[in-house]
């Protein structure tokens, strides 16, 4: 999760946006056949092309769903997606916030995106811009080893607005690419009237539920290893870490209003304290950040109420 010149992946996607669907059918044909990705069958058990299977698998990795290393299902994966899991076909909006978080913080896996929701805070742009500053962020970053292609990188910066903006639908559209990902239902990014640009800006997310946010700010403890965090951490991207305000596209006031409401959500754990003029978030109890998401999923209304 923390950015790593050295660790770096671009392109692995095959061109392929993420689509509905994808995650749900990709994890549960793997947990019925570990290796059905590499299986001559794939294709049929999956009903895509073999470039799909392979960026099926792709997005399971980048979402945190499959361990990159052993290929085996993670345990919030696990948890998720399982047949009986909380919610195997994402029909729960928390779950695309949730798998937002996962990947625009995969800065190993998922570079560009990370790039994208942690470095890049223009509000207004077009597609060419965004494909020079990704450009334009690589070479600097990138010094001991090979850059990626511009074509890949290019690549990237197409898929990004195309994941997080819904389709117009107008007739020039071909029919694989107007299929919306989930992610388009978060509203991170939307293009203009015109379609010439997109605009991604801070502001109030009332539809980020507070169990989700809970999620990240464990997740922020634990890669930070330390017991208070500056509220001024968890909105600006700082030192190669993601931010929350950053990812989700928060604005100050209402970062500031869900970490309120994150203290209240599970008491004891949280805890917002002035010293030194500096308010800081304090994690009073060490917990595990799946804590969060099973109350989500147990209480729902609890977030709702919150």
């Amino acid at each position: 999760m923390i950015f790593n010149p050295d660790k770096m992946a671009f392109g692995r996607h095959e061109t392929f946006a993420l689509r509905y669907g994808w995650l749900s059918k990709g994890f549960q044909a793997m947990e019925e056949k570990k290796s059905i990705f590499e299986s001559d069958d794939a294709t049929v058990r999956l009903g895509v092309g073999k470039n799909m299977v392979a960026a099926i698998k792709y997005w399971l990795r980048a979402c945190r769903m499959i361990d990159p290393i052993e290929n085996i299902p993670t345990d919030l994966g696990l948890e998720l997606l399982s047949v009986d899991g909380f919610d195997p076909y994402l029909e729960d909006e928390a779950t695309i916030w949730l798998l937002h978080w996962l990947l625009a913080t995969n800065a190993e896996l998922a570079t560009s995106w990370f790039w994208f929701f942690n470095r890049f805070h223009k509000p207004e742009f077009t597609g060419q811009e965004l494909g020079t500053a990704l450009t334009d962020f690589v070479n600097d970053k990138v010094v001991n080893k090979k850059k990626p292609a511009s074509a890949t990188l290019s690549n990237d910066a197409g898929l990004i607005p195309r994941m997080y903006t819904q389709s117009t639908g107008n007739g020039r559209t071909p029919i694989e690419d107007a299929l919306d990902s989930p992610f388009s239902l978060l509203k991170l990014v939307t293009q203009s009237a015109g379609g010439r640009s997109y605009q991604s800006r801070p502001m109030s997310r009332p539809d980020l539920p507070i169990g989700i946010l809970g999620y990240a700010v464990c997740e922020m403890f634990y890669m930070k290893n330390t017991s208070a965090i500056p509220i001024e951490d968890f909105m600006y991207s700082k030192d190669n870490y993601p931010a929350i305000g950053s990812v989700f596209r928060l604005t100050e006031s209402d970062l500031v209003t869900k970490l309120e409401k994150l203290v209240n959500y599970i008491p004891g754990i949280f805890d917002i304290r002035d010293t030194a003029g500096q308010h800081q978030l304090f994690l009073s109890e060490a917990t595990n950040a799946m804590t969060f998401i099973i109350e989500h999923y147990n209480n729902p209304n609890k977030d709702i109420a919150a």
